[in-house]
C-alpha cells in the first residue's frame, strides 16, 4: 500500500519559501526533486501571478505523467494489430458498399490501419519510418481501453467486452461512444475526400440494435448531424493532400499538418462531451473525474502540435491506469495501480483542478506561448528533453522556457 509520506510526486499542500513572482532555477529544481511545488494558489490569487510560474508548473506536470512506462503495445504495435483487417477488400462487401461493424474491435481497428496504410503516401513529412504517421496515437489509445476493460458494457446487464465476447465493444461505454468521433468520423472524411478507396466506393457502418439513434451511420448521416465536425475533418485530409505535394519544406508540411489534424482531433472531443455525457452516469465518480481529466489533458497536448507518431505515443500512454477505476480509489494512493499510474492519475487531476482555480487560464497561458511554429517546435522539443533525460538542468528549462515566453 502506498502511503502519502512515500509518495514522491508534486503535492499542492506543500509550499516554497520562494515567491512564485518569479520562478527561480532553485524553485523548478524543488519542485522537480523534492516533491514540493512553488505554490501555486499564492499565484491564483495574486495579482502579480507569473506567467512563467504557471508555465513552468504546468510542463513539470505534464512531463511527471509520461517519466515512466509500462507495456501498451502487442509485438511492438498497439493491442491485436495484425488481426485487424488491412484493406477494404476484408471486410463485408455488396455492389461497392462497404459495411463496417465499429462496435467489433477487430473491425473498428480496422478503421485505424486502413487510414494508417492509405495516409502513410502523404506522411513523407513526419519521417522516413512506418511508424511516423501522426495516427498512430489514436489506435494505442483504443487498445489500452480495450485492455483496461474500458470498453465493456459498464452497466453489467450484458457480457459485451467481457469472457466470452471480448471482441465486443458495448455502446453504453463512455469511452467507446468517445472514441467513436475520433475513429468512424475521421473515416468517412477520409472516404469521401478519396484518401481511401479512390472514390471507387461507399461506406456504411452498422448502428448498435441497442442504441442505432444515437450514433450516425453514413457520411450523409453524419454530415447532417455533425456538420462542423466533418468539415473538419474533410479540411484536414485535403489539406494532408495539398501540402504533402507542395514545395515548401518538411517543417512547413508537420506544423500545418499536425495543426488541422489536433484542431479535428479537438472538435471531436467537443462533440463528443457533449453527445455522450448522459453515460458517464455508469461509472463511479472516480472513472468520472479521471475520464474528464483524460479529455482536459488533450488541451495541452494539442497545443503543441504532438506528433503522435508510434515511439512518441507510446510516451504518453503508458501511465494510463490499467483498470476501470471504482469507488474508493483515491490517486496516489491506489493500491492494485503502479506508482506510475497513481501519479499519472494525481496530476491530471491537479493540473484540472489548478486550472478552475486560475478560472481556465492555465490552459489559456499554455496555449499562448505555443504562438508561432518555432516555439510549438521548442515546446516539443523541450517536452522530449525533459521526459528522456532527468538529468535535464532546471536552469536550462528555465531558460528556454524564458525564451518561449519573450518570442510570443
Amino acid at each position: 500500500m502506498m502511503r502519502n509520506s512515500d509518495y514522491s510526486g508534486f503535492t499542492p499542500t506543500g509550499t516554497s519559501s520562494l515567491s512564485c513572482g518569479f520562478v527561480s532555477p532553485k524553485c523548478i529544481a524543488q519542485s522537480s526533486t523534492k516533491g514540493g511545488i512553488c505554490y501555486l494558489f499564492r499565484c491564483a490569487v495574486s495579482k502579480v501571478a507569473s506567467m512563467q510560474c504557471i508555465w513552468t508548473l504546468s510542463l513539470l506536470q505534464l512531463v511527471a505523467l509520461w517519466a515512466n512506462a509500462a507495456v501498451v503495445t502487442e509485438n511492438g504495435l498497439p493491442i491485436l494489430w495484425d488481426q485487424a483487417p488491412s484493406q477494404l477488400s476484408e471486410l463485408p462487401q455488396v455492389d461497392n458498399l462497404v459495411t463496417i461493424n465499429p462496435w467489433n474491435y477487430l473491425q473498428r481497428m480496422s478503421l485505424y490501419r486502413i487510414l494508417v496504410g492509405s495516409t502513410d503516401k502523404y506522411m513523407a513529412s513526419m519521417g522516413t519510418n512506418e511508424t511516423d504517421s501522426l495516427f498512430w496515437g489514436l489506435p494505442l489509445q483504443m487498445g489500452w481501453k480495450l485492455r483496461s476493460g474500458r470498453l465493456v458494457d459498464p452497466t453489467g446487464a450484458t457480457t459485451c467486452g467481457k469472457e466470452g465476447d471480448p471482441m465486443c465493444i458495448s455502446a453504453t461505454s463512455w469511452w467507446a461512444c468517445v472514441n467513436y468521433y475520433l475513429s468512424v468520423i475521421p473515416f468517412l472524411a477520409a472516404v469521401q475526400k478519396d484518401v481511401i478507396g479512390d472514390g471507387l466506393i461507399q461506406v456504411q457502418v452498422q448502428a448498435p440494435a441497442e442504441a442505432a439513434e444515437e450514433y450516425c451511420t453514413s457520411y450523409t448521416e453524419c454530415s447532417t448531424k455533425y456538420p462542423d465536425l466533418m468539415a473538419k475533418w474533410e479540411e484536414f485530409f485535403q489539406t494532408l493532400k495539398d501540402v504533402s505535394a507542395s514545395e515548401i519544406s518538411d517543417f512547413e508540411k508537420r506544423d500545418q499538418i499536425l495543426g488541422v489534424y489536433w484542431a479535428g482531433q479537438q472538435l471531436s472531443l467537443n462533440s463528443a462531451s457533449t453527445s455522450c455525457r448522459a453515460k458517464m452516469s455508469y461509472y463511479s465518480s472516480p472513472e468520472v473525474s479521471f475520464a474528464k481529466n483524460w479529455m482536459n489533458s488533450a488541451d495541452y497536448v494539442a497545443a503543441t502540435y504532438f506528433q503522435s507518431n508510434l515511439n512518441n505515443s507510446v510516451l504518453f500512454m503508458s501511465p494510463l491506469p490499467s483498470r476501470v477505476l471504482q469507488e474508493g480509489d483515491s490517486a496516489p494512493n491506489i493500491a492494485d495501480l503502479s506508482k506510475e499510474e497513481n501519479h499519472t492519475l494525481y496530476i491530471f487531476g491537479w493540473m484540472t483542478r489548478m486550472n478552475r482555480i486560475l478560472m481556465g487560464s492555465l490552459v489559456r497561458i499554455w496555449r499562448s506561448a505555443m504562438c508561432s511554429d518555432k516555439a510549438r517546435e521548442k515546446g516539443r522539443e523541450l517536452l522530449q528533453d525533459l521526459v528522456h533525460d532527468p538529468k535535464f538542468a532546471a536552469s536550462t528549462f528555465f531558460s528556454i522556457l524564458k525564451e518561449m515566453t519573450r518570442s510570443c
